[in-house]
């Protein structure tokens, strides 16, 4: 592998920028204020940002590469190999897949779930971002129990998210134009899915034994888990309770209170801050933010929007950047228990980011760097020359 040499630029070391230089030696970070040595590829990045690759950990985006229009479907490979250059050209270096695991027939099946993984876990080695696996389950999905459970004792689940979403389908099915959205994602008549709708709802009774039969299988192959949308501070204790130490979208500031004063990571979604407010009228991000009650932001269902919100709260003057940076950098590394990464120091993963900062509320990418290895860059002019390579030394015979 080829070494790095990044020279000059205003580096994010700790929670300070400081005019430095870095080398990369392998997949490393292998110094901080280093000289160029013998690396054989070098970047200026004088008067650009240096910062920690962006870590995502609850992106679903990728849905769009696999059906960009209701009915019209491409092959995962496909989207799947398109995502990948999405993220990185975002700066997403590390990426966790939301894939949500539904009762729905169609985009959100156990099939498509099933799909997913394996094309995940066969494309691994070809993706740029570190790719991983976050299964979104929703607790009405009682069918799914038994596989699930097996997925997490094999360790093929990176992330795994408790979801209820069923009162908002019961809700949405009064709204034309909602409800003709959910039936042609499943891809059903209006009457099957009404008859679908009616069974789910019937075994309502045996959601809670479920959720906590999978927390426990869970908690004992060490995956993370996650709440999604607690509405009320008693769910996010039983979340708790039960090894669920994420709270994903909490969707009042009670509920997020009861979270931060128990030192649980609290997600919210950068295209929130980004928007300023949510698509949904809940919470709105940057004020959680403010009130130290959100420590992630996550990509949610837009890749631009990270990188988009860290500047947006520094412009605001809701958080300096150092700071907001660590909202999608070092905390959500920490929040998923990779302690590799989210850093720039020596021995870390070597995920780096150059940014050109000069518009206000518009960074630009000029290069990423994942895994040591240089993936994106839009300004050529950057590379300096070639290393001088020492010349052998002849020995008259």
């Amino acid at each position: 592998m080829t070494d790095i040499f990044i020279q000059g630029g205003r580096t994010l070391i700790g929670s300070e920028f400081v005019e430095t230089s870095l080398g990369v030696s392998g997949t490393e970070i292998g110094h901080i204020d280093a000289s160029r040595g013998r690396a054989q590829l070098a970047i200026d990045a004088r008067n650009l940002l240096v910062l920690p690759g962006i870590v995502d950990l609850h992106g679903d985006a990728f849905e769009r590469q696999m059906m960009p229009r209701a009915g019209v479907d491409f092959p995962i490979d496909v989207a799947l190999a398109e995502t990948d250059r999405q993220v990185i050209s975002n700066g997403i270096t590390t990426v966790f897949h939301a894939t949500t695991w539904s009762w729905e027939p169609g985009l959100r099946s156990g099939d498509n779930a099933r799909r997913l993984l394996e094309a995940i876990e066969r494309q691994r080695p070809h993706f740029a971002a570190d790719t991983r696996f976050h299964l979104r389950h929703e607790t009405y999905n009682l069918d799914a129990e038994a596989e699930i459970g097996q997925w997490l004792s094999e360790g093929r689940v990176d992330l795994f998210a408790f979801n209820d979403h069923m009162d908002g389908t019961v809700a949405d099915m009064a709204k034309p134009r909602k409800r003709n959205r959910m039936v042609e994602r499943t891809g059903l008549s209006s009457e099957a899915f009404d008859k679908l709708v009616a069974h789910v709802v019937s075994r309502a009774a045996g959601v809670p034994a479920s959720i906590t039969r999978l927390a426990a299988v869970a908690r004992g192959a060490e995956v993370r888990m996650l709440s999604h949308d607690d509405a009320t501070p008693s769910m996010r204790r039983n979340f708790r309770a039960m090894g669920v130490t994420l709270a994903e979208f909490p969707i009042n500031e009670e509920t997020a209170r009861e979270a931060a004063a128990a030192g649980d990571a609290i997600v919210y979604g950068a295209p929130n801050v980004v928007r300023g407010g949510s698509h949904t009228g809940w919470t709105k991000a940057s004020d959680m933010i403010a009130k130290g009650l959100c420590s992630v932001l996550a990509s949610d269902y837009y890749y631009p929007a990270p990188l988009l919100a860290a500047f947006r709260l520094a412009a605001d003057g809701v958080l300096p950047l150092a700071e907001a940076w660590h909202l999608i950098s070092s905390a959500p590394a920490r929040a998923t228990g990779l302690t590799d990464r989210g850093a720039l120091a020596a021995g870390r993963r070597a995920d780096i980011l150059l940014v050109d900062d000069n518009i206000p509320l518009r960074p630009r990418l000029i290069a990423v760097i994942a895994a040591g290895k240089l993936v994106h860059l839009t300004d050529a002019t950057r590379l300096l020359g070639t290393a001088a390579t020492p010349r052998e030394t002849v020995v008259a015979a």
